[in-house]
């Protein structure tokens, strides 16, 4: 019985380790979550992000939203800025779970 517990004492940590090896070694790409601030531009039936929106010539039919509220409507981005600013980040698996559950944060959480 004391040497079950000895193995297990050292396997744990050993595994444990191992997993935040690991996670730093495989990547993973980490998107914007779907609470992500947006612009709706209703006349084009589009959606702009804020970095974009001086370059977009808009109209006066907007609405601030998310982008899950964009997809529901199946609005497409406005311009190739908006498509690029919402690419995902290329990361590290710990790193992007560090941004899921909102330690670290993403790049799109400052709009």
């Amino acid at each position: 019985m004391l040497k079950m517990k000895s193995k297990l004492f050292i396997s744990v940590p050993i595994l444990i380790v191992l997993l935040v090896l690991v996670g730093f070694i495989i990547p993973r790409i980490t998107q914007p979550s779907s609470d992500t601030r947006i612009v709706l531009e209703h006349t084009y039936r589009t959606y702009i992000v804020p970095s974009c929106f001086e370059e977009s010539d808009a109209t006066n039919f907007l609405e601030e939203s998310t982008i899950q509220k964009a997809r529901e409507l199946n609005y497409k981005p406005h311009s190739s800025c908006t498509e690029d600013a919402l690419k995902g980040d290329k990361d590290r698996l710990i790193v992007s779970l560090l941004k899921e559950i909102g330690i670290v944060d993403k790049k799109w959480d400052n709009w």
